[in-house]
């Protein structure tokens, strides 16, 4: 085994050039083992874990915490840490698997089958506004940016009059770089402190929304309380406008540059859902990493011994790129054998609301493809701007025509 002294690499992870693979996480991967990494924000570096098989091992090894961050200023790439220590995407088992067990019934086949007709009217009615526009009109102003935020904010029962105002924190929150801390702390604090009044009032006076649905869950005798929901239905509201928004846009972003999987879209259409999760493991929908664990044990691993105490990272963007996983894993291989992907997340902590987002993608593809067949871009690829001040890798503009 190697000493663990080994010098930290500095990962600003601020690559935002097209969907092109970060060259400082290529290299790192590159390694013949583990290194650790020195990020913008916290008290100490990280281990960073990159092969799909040791991202598999820490994400579901008990000797390795998510909790155990909590009361520390863990390394990460946001100013204000995103989760509060109640959320689940903090917590361990078992404590964990009560509430992912209770927070899937939410999203159940049956649930999602009925939100699918929801969420056709919600792209169906975006995409009338686009085409009423005309050319040239911005997609993802029109649908990647809208869909999830409406989808999810409805889902929720969030009033209307109240979506602009969700939307503004939720991208406070998600913000990088120097001094946006007080600004992403007040508004992790407002979200919170409406979320805890929404779920009181749904209490009160419940309705056919998922809060409604989840205050009435029961595992035995056991409820969701107050805090935890309202902890659970922010966390809705992060996810359901991170990963499909960055999907959406990304996945449009590829089918209108590489006219080859465009025509595959067309041509293919009962093996959508196939496809997309191709295009899902290939996009680097992010920039670096999310949320560490921290090693409760000492714990050999890839050439190297991570001591207790340690911080880890795990880089799903990585572990969806390793070729002992995939055969040429930095092509798109349409019709590629389905094999399982990270970017959901993986063990404990994999989005339970994965088969909403699934839903999501099909919906705003489908109908994009049915709706405006011959849809290109207004502007050359080059020239399409890409966000560089959140933890998200995705076009701030698709201008398109048709």
């Amino acid at each position: 085994m190697k000493e663990t002294n080994v010098q930290a690499v500095n990962c600003p992870f601020n690559f935002s050039k097209s969907l092109d693979f970060d060259p400082a996480l290529a290299g790192l991967m590159a390694r013949e083992s583990l290194g650790t990494i020195r990020l913008p924000y916290g008290e100490s570096d990280a281990w960073l874990v990159t092969r799909f098989e040791s991202v598999q091992q820490v994400t579901t090894d008990p000797r390795f915490s998510r909790a155990g961050i909590i009361e520390h200023d863990y390394p990460r790439m946001t100013a204000e840490p995103i989760v509060s220590p109640e959320s689940i995407n903090v917590m361990d088992p078992p404590h964990s698997s009560r509430i992912r067990h209770m927070a899937t019934q939410a999203f159940t086949e049956r649930h999602v089958d009925r939100m699918r007709g929801r969420i056709t009217l919600l792209a169906d009615r975006l995409l009338d506004e686009m085409e009423a526009e005309g050319p040239p009109a911005d997609l993802v102003r029109h649908l990647s940016n809208t869909l999830p935020q409406h989808t999810i904010l409805d889902l929720l029962g969030i009033e209307r009059a109240e979506w602009p105002r969700m939307q503004e924190l939720v991208r406070r929150l998600l913000v990088v770089g120097a001094g946006n801390r007080d600004v992403a702390r007040a508004a992790k604090e407002d979200l919170t402190a409406y979320f805890t009044e929404l779920v009181a009032e749904r209490r009160k006076n419940p309705g056919t929304d998922i809060i409604s649905v989840l205050a009435e869950v029961r595992d035995g005798e056991d409820q969701l309380d107050d805090r935890e929901l309202a902890v659970l239905a922010l966390t809705f509201t992060l996810s359901g406008q991170d990963t499909a928004t960055c999907q959406i846009s990304n996945i449009a972003y590829l089918l209108l540059t590489r006219p080859e999987l465009a025509e595959y879209a067309h041509e293919h259409r009962k093996d959508l859902t196939d496809f997309l999760h191709e295009l899902l493991r290939y996009i680097p929908f992010r920039k670096g990493v999310g949320i560490p664990r921290v090693a409760l044990e000492d714990v050999e691993m890839d050439g190297v011994v991570i001591r207790r105490g340690d911080f880890v990272h795990v880089s799903y963007l990585a572990a969806n790129r390793d070729p002992d996983r995939y055969p040429d894993p930095h092509e798109i291989v349409p019709d590629r054998p389905v094999a399982p992907h990270m970017t959901f997340g993986w063990g404990g902590h994999r989005c339970v609301a994965v088969p909403l987002a699934m839903a999501e993608l099909e919906v705003a593809v489908d109908r994009l493809l049915d709706r405006f067949p011959t849809l290109r871009l207004a502007v050359r690829p080059e020239e399409v701007r890409w966000d560089t001040e959140t933890i998200r890798r995705f076009p701030l503009e698709l201008p398109v025509a048709w």
